[in-house]
């Protein structure tokens, strides 16, 4: 699979402390995306989904989820379809009193990846998806109009679909999905890498409009400059 990070723990993508996934390569290219470097399908980005699996299973806990995000799961099918199923057989095998779930984010809506015979498999295989474009300006300042929040959503356009019973708890009308939670905690972590192009900082979540704009001034003021971003073209 094409695979653009693995990060763990994640705080900011589902409940509780997950496991997040984001595979390279979409086409849909939503005005506004904040992971514009996850776009090109890059064949030096390949890795076998037994490698992703493997570092699954390393982590050293909590973990109660997996969040798989992008670019965009959806286009790579085969790959992710099989990383879903090792998922799931990991899950199974750790007999945990808290099972995990299995969030995936998707820029298609529900209605297309039901009626896809690829994406339903797929679907088949998850607890939640969270479906829909990113929409700008559908993606308020601060808090929804409506005196809610969007939580795990980028803009109010998406929707949060659960396909299980656990599903169901975590991410169903119950579970307050487009309802202020206080608990909800911040929409965005930082996360530092050290690699061979040198330090780069990613941001893990959901910024509502304008964050990352006031991020890179609140910087610049303080004489950090940003270089290259991934929110900008």
């Amino acid at each position: 699979m094409l695979l653009a990070k693995a990060h763990y723990p994640v705080t900011t993508l589902g409940p509780g402390t997950r496991a997040g996934i984001w595979t390279q390569g979409c086409t849909l290219h939503c005005h506004g995306c904040l992971s514009r470097d996850t776009w090109e399908a890059d064949p030096a980005k390949a890795v076998p989904v037994e490698a992703v699996l493997g570092w699954l299973e390393s982590l050293p806990g909590p973990l109660d989820g997996v969040t798989i995000s992008g670019g965009e799961p959806f286009q790579q099918p085969e790959a992710l379809a099989a990383l879903l199923r090792g998922i799931r057989a990991w899950r199974n095998a750790r007999r945990e009193t808290m099972p995990l779930d299995i969030l995936v984010y998707s820029g298609y809506v529900y209605s297309r990846l039901s009626r896809v015979r690829g994406s339903r498999e797929i679907l088949g295989l998850c607890d939640a998806v969270m479906a829909g474009p990113y929409v700008d300006r559908l993606n308020p300042r601060g808090r929804h109009p409506e005196g809610g929040s969007l939580l795990w959503r980028g803009s109010a356009n998406q929707r949060a679909v659960p396909l299980t019973p656990l599903g169901e708890e975590r991410y169903g009308a119950s579970a307050g999905i487009g309802k202020t939670r206080e608990h909800a905690g911040p929409r965005v972590q930082v996360s530092v890498d050290e690699g061979p192009e040198g330090r780069r900082v990613y941001y893990i979540g959901i910024p509502r409009r304008g964050d990352m704009e006031h991020l890179t001034s609140r910087l610049e003021r303080a004489g950090v400059r940003s270089g290259d971003v991934s929110w900008r073209p």
